[in-house]
């Protein structure tokens, strides 16, 4: 009898939990400290799932900080894509909305600051800056309204910040409060 040997090409998640049925408990946990091992990434994704540590936000912060304000003088970029890489790993390891409200709203703060403080004249990072926005509001809007104002008023501080950025930034941003029923 000849067996198909997996390829990478064609491998799935259900091959990978074929071969995790194996496992004993003992196996498991030596996979699991390996994966904590392998990397940063996963040690946050860990906590955050387990609700490890004081800060489980911390790590993802990090990641949004230094993709939206890089260290200019050490010649660092940006990258929009790395920043809400951060926001879709916690999401994968926590759907903790509250969690992921401070995460965009975070990710606002960085994209609107750094922007005003360096005078960035980049359009796809405004509207992804936008985008992250409306999101937010989304998710916010979502929350009990108890968790609600100290968030909005943070993102009705980006909006008027933003106003200085051109390109329609904080007129977008006014259209889409008023949409979702905040006064600003």
């Amino acid at each position: 009898m000849t067996t198909k040997k997996i390829t990478k090409a064609n491998s799935s998640w259900s091959d990978v939990k074929t071969k995790l049925a194996d496992f004993d408990r003992p196996g498991l946990l030596g996979l699991v400290q390996d994966l904590y091992a392998a990397s940063k990434e996963n040690q946050a994704f860990l906590h955050a799932r387990f609700a490890l540590g004081e800060d489980v936000l911390r790590p993802y912060k990090a990641t949004i900080e230094r993709w939206l304000w890089p260290d200019v003088i050490k010649n660092q970029d940006t990258s929009v894509a790395k920043a809400k890489k951060a926001i879709a790993d916690y999401k994968k390891a926590v759907r903790q909305p509250d969690g992921l409200a401070e995460l965009m709203v975070f990710y606002c703060e960085r994209a609107a600051g750094f922007s005003n403080d360096i005078g960035l004249q980049d359009e796809g990072y405004f509207n992804a800056l936008v985008r992250m926005f409306e999101q937010a509001l989304k998710v916010i809007t979502a929350l009990p309204n108890t968790a609600q104002p100290a968030l909005l008023e943070r993102l009705d501080d980006i909006r008027r910040i933003s106003h200085n950025f051109g390109y329609g930034v904080g007129d977008d941003m006014d259209e889409l409060l008023a949409e979702h029923g905040v006064d600003d």
